[in-house]
């Protein structure tokens, strides 16, 4: 038979673990849901800085009318080198 001591100590450690094991995951959730919320700004603001990029590329393309990006599907090398020439 076991002692009354040992009950207290056993169900006390069992309960101490229980607790422990519950702050614990929240602080690890709160740090990931931190993490993902910083990347999620850090994904906005290069998508942000393309769309600017491509926004100004396209404004460029308008005013000489000559396609610069040589993946384009309406890319001419001739018109191209033609505007480099004036």
């Amino acid at each position: 038979m076991v002692s009354p001591a040992v009950n207290v100590v056993r169900y006390t450690a069992l309960a101490s673990g229980i607790v422990y094991g519950i702050v614990h995951r929240k602080t690890l959730q709160e740090r990931f849901d931190k993490s993902a919320a910083e990347k999620e700004v850090q994904q906005r603001a290069h998508w942000l800085e393309e769309a600017k990029k491509a926004w100004e590329a396209q404004k460029l393309q308008g005013k000489s009318g000559v396609v610069t990006d040589p993946e384009a599907p309406n890319f001419d090398l001739e018109a191209l080198l033609k505007s480099y020439e004036k």
